[in-house]
């Protein structure tokens, strides 16, 4: 895969979840801003076709949608509660809501996360330590998560994403706070989230659309 590394997932897990797969994407040189005005433009057009696109109706049956809700219910989470990203995110303007504002390159993904139906995540490249692996989370581990008041404690089983050091993410719906993107972040890490019944060339065309979007308005190439 030109320009893709797929995450490392344990064997364990994998046996677990026959077709689990993440795709990493590297960008250096991005450059992260609280608010781009060309952004909050395009940010219009994409509402636009979003709500053209989709009816709650439409979501509740659409198989994408649905491959992530089963996943959601297989580790445990319940995803009425917890919706998987994209589609939280699409629900959210169409209830007509504003979409959130965190930053630049926050933004942007969460934009081509939108018009691919898929779930990214973003990390921080140097604040992690070593290589991200997939694997299932030991009881009793703790996880800061981005938001969260106080660390909670994992009962065990859970999918989480680890570097050398730490949990950066409990897959594929919460990140950790000490790896976020935040406006002094110059080099990012993509995961582009897949599960079960979403297959790999998928995953890439979303990693291409959020490369598009993310060199458009944060800058950077491919590391």
């Amino acid at each position: 895969m030109d320009g893709y590394s797929e995450l490392k997932v344990d064997a364990r897990l994998q046996t677990k979840f026959p077709g689990l797969k993440a795709v990493l994407i590297d960008l250096e040189g991005v450059s992260v801003k609280r608010e781009v005005e060309e952004l909050e433009a395009f940010k219009g057009e994409v509402v636009e076709r979003a709500l053209g696109a989709w009816t709650l109706d439409q979501l509740r049956e659409e198989p994408t949608f649905r491959a992530y809700r089963d996943f959601f219910w297989r580790v445990g989470v319940d995803p009425t509660k917890t919706r998987p990203s994209s589609e939280a995110l699409i629900r959210r303007m169409l209830r007509g809501s504003p979409l959130p504002k965190i930053n630049s390159l926050v933004d942007t993904y969460n934009l081509a996360s939108i018009d691919s139906a898929i779930p990214i995540a973003a990390f921080d490249v140097d604040k992690l330590s070593g290589e991200m692996l997939m694997r299932e989370a030991v009881k009793g581990e703790e996880f800061m998560g981005i938001g969260m008041k106080k660390q909670v404690v994992l009962n065990g089983g859970e999918p989480v994403v680890t570097d050398d050091e730490r949990l950066v993410a409990i897959y594929p719906y919460r990140d950790a706070d000490l790896s976020k993107v935040t406006l002094e972040t110059g080099k990012v890490s993509l995961m582009i989230c897949g599960v079960p019944n979403i297959g790999g060339e998928r995953l890439e065309e979303t990693g291409a659309l959020c490369v598009e979007y993310i060199t458009r308005f944060c800058g950077g190439v491919r590391a």
